[in-house]
C-alpha cells in the first residue's frame, strides 16, 4: 500500500512540476479562446476541485476528512490521520461566441489542478498544490470602418484591428488548517503567483477589401511578467444539530497588495519608427472576503451555500494616456459571486455499486471585475451536475473518479458585447491511500 501511495506522490510531483518547465510563452496551463481574457490580468479561473467542481465550487464551509478543500484552508484540520490524498484534475471546452448575427465555435482543453494533503499531527493538516489563477487567450479582428476614398484612385478605404493576446497568473501553494480551540478550526494558504501576458493590436488597411501597406500605422505591444504572492486566510466552526446533523459555518479573506513588477507598452510604425513606454508596478491583486454555510446529515448529504466578494474597483491597471502608460484606477468593478451546491451519496457502505456513488449537482453566478469601454463586462452564470465514482475495492468509496459537466454563460452586459456559451467537461481523480495505517502481523 506505502508502495503505491509513493507511486501516486511521484505522478502527482510531475503534474506539479511540469507547468514550470514551460518556457515562458507557454507558462499559461489553464487555456481559453474568450475575448474577454484581453481586459485585467485575464479572465479568473474557478478555484474548485475534484469535490465541489460539479457543486458550484462551493466550499467555505464544507468540510469533508477525505478530500483537499482548498477554498477554506480552515477545512485542512478535519483531514483523516491514516490517509494521504492526492487530486489531480483536467478540463475541456465546447463553446460558441455570438456577437449580432456572427457566431464562431471554439474549444480547448486544459489541465486544471493538483491537490496533496495529509494531516501532520491531531487537529493539524497540510495541503499543497498548484492551480491557474487567471487565464489569457484570445485572437479576433474588429469590423471594417470606412476611413476616408483615395484622391488618386477613388478606391474606399477601410481599416480593422487585430487583436490577439496569450499568457495568465498561475499559482502554487502551501496551507495549513489547525483546530485551534475546541472545534474551531483556522488556516492560511500562502501562494506564490506567477506568469506573463502578451497583448497585440495591429492596425489593418484596404483598398476595396484587399489589405493594402501604403498607409501609416501603429503596431502596439503589451508585456509584463509577473510575480508576486497570494495570502488567503480562513476559519471554521461546526455546530451539532442533532446526532446526525451538522451546521458547517466558514469564512475566508484574502490580503490584497501591489505587484512589484512593471508593465510595458512598445510602438512599432510601419515607418520603422520605434518607442517604448513603462508603467512602474501597474497592478493590483484585491482584498476579499467570503461567508458560507453547509448541512451535513450522516455521511449520505451535504448541501451548501458561498457568498464571496472581491473588492476590484480599488485596483490598478496599465492604460495608455496621451503622456505615456500609466497605472490607474477605474477599470475595474467589484466582483460578487453566489454558489449553491449538493451531494448525495445514498448508502456509503453498501455492497452495491451505485450506492456508493457520489452525486452532485450545484450552480454559480458571478458579476464581472472587468470593464469593457467603460461599461460593466460579462455576468457568468453556471450550472453543473456530476459524480464521484469509486475505484477501489468494496465498501471502500476513498478514492474516486470525478466525472462532471457544466454549462456556463457569458452574458453581454451592454449592446454589442460577445456573448459566450459553453459546454464543460471535468475529469479528475481523487487518490486517498492508507498510507499512515500500521499493519500487525499475525
Amino acid at each position: 500500500m506505502k508502495y503505491k501511495a509513493i507511486q501516486y506522490l511521484l505522478a502527482f510531483l510531475a503534474l506539479l512540476l511540469a507547468p514550470c518547465s514551460l518556457p515562458p510563452a507557454s507558462a499559461q496551463v489553464g487555456g481559453t479562446n474568450s475575448s474577454y481574457s484581453r481586459f485585467g490580468l485575464g479572465l479568473l479561473h474557478e478555484q474548485s476541485q475534484g469535490f465541489n467542481k460539479s457543486m458550484g465550487g462551493v466550499g467555505l464551509g464544507v468540510r469533508i476528512g477525505n478530500r483537499v478543500n482548498t477554498v477554506n484552508p480552515a477545512s485542512y484540520s478535519a483531514m483523516d490521520s491514516l490517509s494521504l490524498i492526492l487530486d489531480v484534475g483536467m478540463q475541456g471546452s465546447f463553446g460558441q461566441m455570438t456577437q449580432g448575427t456572427t457566431k464562431v465555435g471554439v474549444k480547448n482543453a486544459s489541465f486544471d489542478y493538483a491537490h496533496i494533503g495529509m494531516r501532520l499531527t491531531k487537529g493539524l493538516g497540510l495541503a499543497a498544490g498548484f492551480m491557474p489563477y487567471t487565464k489569457i487567450g484570445y485572437e479576433f479582428a474588429s469590423p471594417d470602418k470606412p476611413v476616408t476614398t483615395d484622391i488618386n484612385t477613388t478606391q474606399n478605404i477601410t481599416s480593422s484591428n487585430i487583436y490577439s493576446g496569450s499568457g495568465g497568473l498561475n499559482q502554487a501553494y502551501v496551507g495549513l488548517g489547525w483546530k485551534v480551540y475546541r472545534d474551531i478550526s483556522i488556516g492560511a494558504n500562502a501562494s506564490f503567483v506567477w506568469g506573463d501576458y502578451t497583448h497585440m493590436l495591429v492596425p489593418l488597411f484596404k483598398e476595396n477589401g484587399v489589405g493594402s501597406t501604403l498607409y501609416s500605422s501603429t503596431t502596439k505591444h503589451y508585456e509584463a511578467i509577473l510575480r508576486t504572492y497570494k495570502i488567503d486566510l480562513g476559519v471554521q466552526y461546526p455546530v451539532r444539530l442533532t446526532r446526525q446533523d451538522w451546521l458547517n459555518i466558514g469564512a475566508t479573506a484574502s490580503i490584497g497588495h501591489k505587484i512589484a513588477q512593471d508593465a510595458t507598452l512598445q510602438h512599432y510604425t510601419s515607418r520603422g519608427d520605434t518607442s517604448s513606454f513603462k508603467a512602474t508596478s501597474p497592478f493590483d491583486l484585491p482584498y476579499s472576503f467570503g461567508i458560507g454555510a453547509s448541512w451535513q446529515h450522516k455521511n449520505t448529504l451535504i448541501v451548501a451555500a458561498d457568498v464571496h466578494h472581491e473588492f476590484w474597483s480599488k485596483c490598478r491597471m496599465p492604460i495608455e494616456t496621451p503622456v505615456g502608460y500609466e497605472p490607474m484606477t477605474g477599470h475595474y468593478t467589484d466582483r460578487t459571486r453566489l454558489a449553491v451546491g449538493a451531494q448525495w451519496t445514498p448508502a456509503p457502505l453498501d455492497k452495491r455499486y451505485w450506492k456508493r456513488i457520489q452525486y452532485r449537482a450545484g450552480l454559480n453566478f458571478s458579476t464581472p471585475y472587468m470593464m469593457v469601454d467603460g461599461k460593466n463586462g460579462p455576468k457568468e452564470l453556471s450550472l453543473g451536475a456530476g459524480a464521484a465514482l469509486p475505484i477501489t475495492n468494496r465498501y471502500n468509496s476513498r478514492s474516486v473518479v470525478n466525472v462532471g459537466l457544466q454549462w456556463m454563460m457569458r452574458s453581454a452586459s451592454a449592446a454589442g458585447m460577445v456573448k459566450e456559451n459553453y459546454l464543460l467537461i471535468n475529469l479528475g481523480v481523487t487518490f486517498n491511500e492508507r498510507w499512515f495505517m500500521k499493519y500487525k502481523i499475525e
